[in-house]
């Protein structure tokens, strides 16, 4: 994975986690991870399995897109 892109999913986590109003041992205890675990997303020492991304995601009220950098594509029907 791109380093920018790898840093950049690591602060969009970071904001949503430190913004989402729950504490990291809250968030750990919902995903089933320890807040140890939480606080490595959070640095970018490791980064969430696509489960645990999933369900974080439900957690923090947040889409998969806003944490993974996925812009939305217009798509025109041509003729």
């Amino acid at each position: 994975m791109d380093i920018d892109l790898s840093r950049q999913i690591t602060e969009n986590l970071r904001r949503e986690i430190e913004t989402c109003g729950k504490s990291k041992t809250e968030i750990a205890r919902r995903l089933g991870v320890t807040p140890s675990t939480i606080s490595q997303y959070c640095s970018g020492n490791t980064q969430p399995t696509l489960e645990n991304l999933s369900r974080l995601c439900e957690v923090l009220d947040c889409s998969a897109d806003e944490i993974l950098c996925i812009r939305a594509a217009v798509f025109v029907q041509g003729k």
